[in-house]
């Protein structure tokens, strides 16, 4: 049993596809499990490598994805059903694979451990020196991918023990290195080629707005309230995009801040797409009131009074205020007292904010006359225990910048907890959510948690991921407390409407009218060809699974053109 570490992005799944492609040249049967992909990614990218016809049952796959994530698959022959926050699913799974193969010798690809390991926590522990040690034992071999800086360290340490192998990846420069710890039969040594002849994923692969629709939603937004008829308020409560956020961070600390932070600055830079298509009187107001350069003090005020009035004010993100005294050439300070990403973290040890930061240096960059690289950070947060947030903005980039978006993972699980136990005192006690005195708990939501999913397909798996955590884990918690499975779904479900998810109706199938995940979506991009609500579908099949065993699939969404959400039971 090798164990495969190294941080997102460095190439694991390419180092265990090509592992599989060397196992099936010398006709060696392998058992690919497939936790945060579909296999059929898997199946094109081993195509792509050169993969051609082969025997039956020489290749087979565990899919142990879509059904833990609720999206819909075709049956296959060479394909078995799991469950990834089920591990004795995917042991069973394993077991009818070998015993349909008929052969020892196998090889066991693993990738990766990770969802399996949020999703179970301990009991990946057992799964390791019971299941795939007596796989190992029968005459087979078992290959496990894991992220680094994803969960505890020592129990990333304790899988290294239990493996008889450790292999490390890591990229450096233009180089990918492959170090061997420990080998029964290889004494540790780094192997190190270019990383031109490596085949990689980009964790960042942003989506281009569709202009023309992009230009109707800014003309549309003025009149806020239309955008949904039916719901009482067009306000939604703070708690869910949070808890959407620190739920799929827990999948990827290092590389998704990041991605988040460059797809929000390219989404802001876009508005000089936009003002030529505004109507008059708002395209006079940019030629004629807004400034062509950031630099002095005095044309930042401008630009802050512009965002405060149309972003701050009017969707209630918080109470701004541009620190003159403290801001000069080229380096600016503004102040937000109760901004809605960071209300309710009180001292969580990190920064919490992540949207206004970069969304003022996009402003910044897709306003000015010469583009400049504009670039922001949190320099206060009542996530370090001040009394309000505080914002740097530059045009340039900045030692602090790259240290800032990085969180470690002990953080993350911290804010999780946090959230999950407001959540469960709101559940069973009616305490609230998140505290504002002036604004209170709601704001006015746009594409806070679509934007990063069209930006990352793999941003879209750990959002899935996240809510398969969290709606698993709430359910666990409020049956731990005495609830029955309906009593417990029924409060769920409330509390959904609570937060004006949407207006939500469960009989036969689940319906969410007007849901803010997918809603805003249809007016600034094409028309989408999949059900975009990620994290409520992995929420509600935690939810599900944990109560009754239960998972469901999206049918229906606002995104694809649908009147409502629909989920169906499966």
């Amino acid at each position: 049993m090798i164990l495969l570490v190294g941080p997102p992005g460095a190439g694991k799944s390419a180092f265990c596809e090509q592992t599989v492609l060397q196992s099936l040249t010398t006709d060696r049967p392998a058992i690919y499990i497939a936790t945060d992909r579909d296999p059929s990614e898997v199946r094109n990218s081993l195509a792509e490598r050169g993969l051609s016809e082969i025997e039956p049952d020489l290749l087979s796959f565990i899919d142990a994805y879509n059904e833990t994530v609720g999206l819909a698959v075709s049956d296959r022959p060479d394909t078995v059903r799991a469950d990834c926050s089920n591990l004795s699913s995917i042991g069973i799974a394993i077991l009818k694979l070998q015993e349909r193969m008929g052969k020892k010798g196998v090889l066991l690809v693993f990738d990766s451990l990770v969802s399996p390991y949020l999703l179970s926590g301990p009991e990946v522990m057992k799964f390791l020196r019971l299941t795939l040690a007596r796989f190992v034992a029968e005459g087979n071999s078992v290959l496990v991918s894991m992220d680094e800086g994803c969960g505890k360290e020592e129990d990333l340490g304790a899988m290294m023990s239990l493996s008889n192998g450790v292999l490390r990846v890591e990229t450096e420069d233009d180089r990918q290195l492959l170090n061997i710890v420990k080998h029964p039969e290889i004494r540790p040594t780094t192997i190190s080629v270019p990383t031109d002849r490596i085949w990689q994923k980009r964790v960042y692969d942003f989506k281009l707005l569709d202009h023309e629709k992009y230009q109707r939603f800014t003309r549309a937004v003025q009149n806020i309230t239309s955008f949904r008829r039916e719901m009482a308020e067009f306000a939604v409560n703070g708690f869910w995009p949070n808890l959407a956020r620190w739920s799929s961070l827990l999948w990827n600390p290092t590389a998704f801040p990041e991605m988040m932070y460059e797809s929000w600055v390219e989404f802001a830079a876009y508005i000089r797409e936009i003002v030529p298509a505004l109507p008059l009187r708002m395209k006079l107001i940019f030629k004629l009131l807004m400034p062509k350069k950031f630099s002095k003090v005095k044309d930042m005020r401008k630009l802050v009074k512009m965002v405060n009035r149309i972003w701050m004010e009017q969707r209630r993100w918080g109470i701004m205020e541009y620190l003159e005294d403290d801001s000069r050439t080229d380096e600016h300070y503004i102040r937000v007292n109760e901004y809605i990403e960071c209300s309710g973290l009180d001292n969580v040890g990190v920064t919490t904010a992540s949207i206004f930061p970069p969304l003022i240096a996009g402003f910044c960059k897709g306003l000015e006359k010469e583009e400049r690289e504009w670039n922001a950070i949190e320099t206060k947060c009542v996530g370090l225990g001040d009394p309000y947030c505080e914002f740097k903005i530059m045009p340039r980039e900045f030692n602090e910048l790259k240290g800032s978006l990085k969180k470690d993972s002990s953080a993350i699980e911290t804010i999780h907890e946090r959230l999950m136990q407001r959540l469960i005192e709101f559940l069973i006690s009616k305490k609230p959510l998140i505290e504002r005195p002036k604004l209170g708990s709601d704001f006015y939501m746009f594409q806070e948690m679509s934007l990063p999913a069209m930006a990352s397909e793999r941003y879209r798996t750990a959002l899935r991921m996240g809510g398969a955590k969290s709606g698993k884990e709430i359910a666990s918690r409020l049956m731990d407390a005495g609830e029955g499975p309906n009593e417990a779904v029924k409060r769920i479900l409330d509390f959904l409407e609570y937060c004006k998810v949407g207006e939500v109706n469960l009989s036969e199938t689940i319906k969410i009218k007007q849901n803010c995940e997918s809603l805003w979506t249809k007016w600034y991009t094409t028309r989408w060809e999949e059900p975009l609500c990620f994290f409520t579908t992995g929420f509600l099949n935690g939810v599900f699974s944990a109560v009754g065993d239960q998972h469901v699939r999206e049918t229906k969404c606002i995104a694809m053109g649908d009147p409502y959400c629909e989920w169906e039971f499966r």
